[in-house]
């Protein structure tokens, strides 16, 4: 692989190198620039001003988000420095120059040219090297793609369907030239992942596409927003964020989006079939959708999402291709006996760590009998610690066996797993809060809470659990919200765990429990509280004596 530009641009800066990928959505925060991510080796450092060194991003889509609020706050870092293929800040960086005027550069280097950039203290950036302590290391543009385009593309990249798409398919071009794609493919139907106001670059960037006459081509979801867009008045949500949030999500639907607000597409009716091309965003979602429904979509980068939608054209690359979706190393499970469902999350995050840039088959759990709902919880976890879009699970996903096993192998054992348990427990055993729905909980789930809610809930501990107005509909006719909120549970829509905000967030809530890996490894640096995870069950008895149970169970503890 040659060294090259994938954005060019001239900068300089002192480097920050890492050996571990970011998630920035979760990992930074867009008004300081300093990382936030409690489990990252650069927790606490700022990245703005610094030529940023790393293999390459993981975690949610919406980094490119935050990407784009870090440029347009002026704490953008002065350059991106890859080893791997890297879509999701690079998206959010080419919009940055392309529609506001503020370019962030971003380079890909061979593997022994990323290790000298890695070393270095300084580096600057040309339009034809990285000279890195006096080092110059040469670069090339990114190749120009010879992409195979249809009439109706070539008329949208004219301009004749208006200036917003035009822009939309400008950048799905552009991003088909970083992929490697040499044409384009149809997709049946969208999911937005940017309409949570987790900074103002979202809320600029759609109002702006709204103004410029943007619209969806194809159905479009959307994934959960920042306040229940119905009662947020109530609640007692400040206007002035309320007001913007609900401003972002109806620029959305004033484009065409169904105000369906949920991060579990899956669980709608509309969810696809087993190999159909879809355009989603967001993580969980995406693996969702690769994983356990077959279905076909890339890791799309927020933003790109609503291209795509405005288009119903992506890049022909990635996971939409058979053999890319082949997994790259085999991670064998010795589940231990008697394990409960917290087993799928913690066994999700293990893999992503071990597989962070690569698809994975799962072996060893043939003899398991996870539920969906195991498996949804599986995939999230993945997403936050891998930039895979996909794994397999030898027996329960159904691309699983249509693969050669990989020649390189691990094996998790059982100290693994107490291993993730511990760095996922790291509070106090006095819980404030408990949450469920990250991502939003099934009907199935919430059923299963019900029945394990008896009693009430401890005086001083919260209880909330986060739905889609799908699942919440449901809930509602066949009396498992009425359980719920007898117990003293509240359940709201719209929102999920990486959105919720104060007041829905108690304010005086210091420490929380969930039984979602995802949350559990998002919850501090999004919401400042101490975290302890466990089963869905260890949650709901939490919930009733408002303590954390004292040591790992039995099934996890380590002679």
């Amino acid at each position: 692989m040659t060294n090259q530009a994938i954005i060019p641009g001239a900068a300089s800066g002192p480097v920050l190198a890492c050996a571990e990928g970011l998630s920035f959505w979760g990992g930074v925060d867009p008004l300081t620039g300093i990382v936030i991510d409690a489990h990252h080796p650069l927790c606490g450092q700022s990245i703005a001003g610094k030529v940023l060194v790393m293999p390459t991003t993981r975690g949610s889509c919406s980094g490119s988000g935050v990407m784009l609020d870090l440029a347009l706050n002026g704490i953008a870092p002065a350059a991106f420095i890859f080893r791997e293929a890297e879509d999701v800040v690079t998206l959010g960086a080419m919009i940055a120059g392309r529609m506001f005027d503020r370019p962030v550069p971003v380079i890909r280097l061979s593997p022994d040219e990323f290790a000298i950039a890695a070393a270095a203290r300084i580096a600057e950036l040309t339009d034809t090297a990285l000279i890195v302590d006096e080092t110059a290391l040469p670069l090339n543009p990114l190749p120009v793609a010879t992409l195979d385009l249809t009439l109706t593309d070539r008329a949208m990249l004219a301009g004749t369907d208006g200036p917003a798409r035009r822009i939309a398919m400008q950048v799905i071009c552009a991003m088909a030239a970083l992929q490697g794609a040499t044409a384009l493919v149809d997709v049946t139907q969208g999911h937005i992942d940017g309409c949570i106001l987790a900074n103002t670059a979202n809320l600029r960037f759609a109002e702006t596409m709204a103004e410029m006459g943007g619209r969806v081509m194809v159905p479009t979801t959307m994934n959960a927003i920042s306040v229940d867009h119905g009662n947020w008045r109530t609640q007692g949500v400040p206007p002035n964020f309320g007001l913007r949030a609900a401003r972002l999500a109806d620029a959305y639907v004033k484009m065409g989006a169904r105000p369906t607000f949920t991060c579990a597409p899956y669980l709608l009716e509309t969810a696809p079939e087993a190999g159909e091309n879809i355009g989603w965003s967001e993580s969980n979602a995406v693996i969702f959708a690769n994983t356990v429904l077959a279905a076909r979509t890339v890791k799309h980068p927020d933003y790109l999402d609503l291209f795509i939608a405005m288009t119903g054209r992506a890049p022909l690359s990635g996971v939409y291709l058979p053999a890319n979706r082949a997994p790259r190393l085999r991670i064998q499970i010795d589940p231990p006996p008697g394990h409960d469902d917290a087993l799928w999350p913690m066994i999700g995050y293990v893999a992503g760590q071990l597989a962070p840039n690569s698809i994975p088959l799962l072996t060893g759990l043939e003899t398991t009998a996870p539920s969906r709902d195991d498996l949804k919880a599986m995939c999230a976890a993945f997403g936050t610690t891998s930039a895979a879009p996909m794994l397999h699970v030898a027996g329960h996903t159904p691309e699983a066996g249509d693969f050669p096993e990989p020649s390189d192998s691990v094996t998790v054992s059982r100290a693994d797993l107490a291993r993730v348990w511990a760095e996922l427990n790291r509070g106090p055993r006095k819980i404030d809060l408990v949450a469920f729905g990250s991502p939003h909980f099934s009907l199935s789930e919430c059923r299963a809470l019900a029945e394990l809610a008896h009693g009430h809930r401890a005086e001083r501990t919260a209880v909330i659990v986060t739905v889609g107005q799908n699942v919440l509909s449901q809930a509602r006719a066949d009396g498992t919200l009425a359980r719920l909120e007898a117990f003293g549970a509240q359940v709201f829509p719209d929102i999920c765990w990486c959105s919720i905000t104060e007041p829905l967030l108690p304010p005086q809530a210091r420490s929380l429990m969930t039984n979602s890996g995802k949350y559990a490894h998002y919850a501090p640096g999004l919401s400042g509280r101490d975290v302890r995870f466990g089963s869905l069950a260890d949650c709901a008895e939490t919930a009733r004596t408002g303590s954390a149970p004292a040591a790992p169970p039995i099934w996890l503890q380590v002679a």
